[in-house]
């Protein structure tokens, strides 16, 4: 139970461009205060989102014998968004013309776009929402927490499981932030070293965790509804 919902924790925690934005607080006039702020928000949004999922799947009985079917049903849904997000942004990516990629470095450079809005003046409120709108709970993370709210297992088990998923979604805010508390020039230089291959590749990583984890929810799923499991 645990290691499956870890997996998906892990395909969760995979966000190029939230480690932009730390990059980019970290760089700021009073890093330490921003990346501080930023962590704040991911940690707010995605402990209110983990317990909100958390209670709500066990107000349905998911945990259940009794409640196989919905289970997998829920398990299946879930790899199909996931799976569906990753055609999407794979579509959107191979979809882009020169004249459309120019509008969108255009609009980007302008500060049009949300994540430009939140570090284009950095500021602990500002760093504060940034934490908030990444972190917004995804398909992947959403899998990982049913794993652990679904299980048939003690109250203390079901905890510790429920804040590895936490821990281990918020990655990428506290292994940069407790990497520049220990070592500030050399988690600045890696980050900014770093900036160039995310913004190459940040989309592939994305598509691909949500491929990975959409396939296996989806398999899973499917089994589950068919009686194999």
């Amino acid at each position: 139970m645990l290691a499956e919902a870890v997996g998906f924790a892990l395909l969760a925690a995979i966000s190029p461009t939230a480690l932009l934005v730390m990059a980019v607080f970290l760089g700021s006039a009073e890093p330490r205060r921003n990346a501080l702020m930023y962590t704040a928000g991911a940690v707010a949004m995605t402990v209110t989102a983990a317990l909100a999922a958390f209670v709500i799947l066990r107000a349905a009985a998911l945990n259940l014998p009794s409640r196989h079917d919905p289970l997998y049903g829920l398990r299946l849904a879930l790899g199909v968004l996931a799976l569906a997000a990753a055609v999407v942004l794979s579509w959107r990516r191979r979809r882009r013309t020169p004249g459309a990629v120019a509008a969108a470095a255009a609009e980007a450079e302008a500060g049009r776009n949300l994540v430009s809005r939140l570090t284009a003046q950095p500021g602990p409120r500002t760093a504060f929402t940034a934490g908030l709108v990444l972190f917004a709970p995804s398909v992947t993370f959403l899998a990982a927490v049913q794993v652990i709210a679904t299980a048939s297992t003690g109250p203390l088990v079901t905890l510790t499981g429920l804040a590895i998923v936490i821990v281990v979604c918020l990655l990428l805010v506290w292994v940069p932030l407790l990497g520049y508390l220990a070592a500030p020039d050399a988690t600045t230089e890696a980050l900014r070293s770093g900036n160039r291959w995310l913004r190459d590749h940040g989309r592939p990583v994305t598509v691909w965790a949500l491929v990975i984890g959409g396939v296996v929810l989806t398999v899973n799923g499917a089994l589950g509804l068919t009686g194999v499991l």
